[in-house]
C-alpha cells in the first residue's frame, strides 16, 4: 500500500494518518465549496482554507485508508443547508478543516491545511469546476482549469471504489456545529 503520512490539526490535538498515495490532489472551484471554505475562514482561529486564486484544496483519500488517531471527539459536522448532500467536518479544538464528505461516498477530501510544511502534502494536478467562479476570476494555467468534473476525475473515484471492493466504511461520529 506505501508509507503512511501523519496529518493534523493547527493545535496539534487531532491527527490522522493517511496510508499510500491519495486518489487525486485537486483545487474546487465550486460555489459550494468556496461558500463552506469562508464561513470557516470566519471561526475563531480558523486557518486559511481558500488559495490567494479562490480554490480549495484536497487531498482525496480512500476511506480504508484514513485513521483517526487522536482528537476523534473534537471533529463537529455542518451542512451548508439541510439538503446537501456534503458535511464539511472541523476540529473544534483549533477550528481546522480536517475533511469533506459525500454522502454515500468512498473517499474523503482531506482539507490541504492539515499537512505539515515540511513538503509531504500531494501537490495539486487539477482544479474542477472552474466554471463557478466569479466572471472576470482567473487562474494560472499551472495545471489543468477543467470546467466541470472531467471522465479522467470520475474514473479515479470509480477505480479507488473498484479497489476497495465496493466497499464504502464508517467515519467517526461526530457532533455539530452551527457554520
Amino acid at each position: 500500500m506505501g508509507e503512511a503520512t501523519q496529518i493534523g490539526c493547527a493545535c496539534g490535538q487531532t491527527h490522522l494518518e493517511v496510508e499510500g498515495r491519495p486518489i487525486a490532489s485537486v483545487e474546487c472551484c465550486c460555489n459550494s465549496c468556496r461558500e463552506a471554505a469562508g464561513r470557516m475562514q470566519g471561526l475563531e482561529s480558523a486557518p486559511r482554507t481558500l488559495t490567494d486564486h479562490g480554490t480549495t484544496h484536497f487531498i482525496m483519500y480512500r476511506k480504508d485508508r484514513v485513521r483517526f488517531l487522536a482528537g476523534a471527539a473534537n471533529l463537529a459536522g455542518f451542512r451548508l443547508s439541510p439538503e446537501a448532500p456534503s458535511t464539511r467536518v472541523i476540529a473544534t479544538c483549533c477550528n481546522t478543516p480536517v475533511y469533506l464528505e459525500f454522502k454515500g461516498g468512498h473517499w474523503l477530501s482531506l482539507y490541504s491545511g492539515l499537512w505539515p510544511s515540511s513538503g509531504t502534502m500531494p501537490e495539486p494536478t487539477m482544479r474542477t469546476m472552474a466554471s463557478d467562479l466569479p466572471e472576470g476570476a482567473t487562474l494560472p494555467d499551472d495545471i489543468p482549469n477543467a470546467k466541470k468534473q472531467s471522465l479522467g476525475f470520475f474514473a479515479k473515484l470509480f477505480g479507488a471504489w473498484v479497489a476497495m471492493g465496493f466497499r464504502n466504511p464508517k467515519t467517526p461520529n461526530t457532533g455539530e456545529i452551527n457554520v
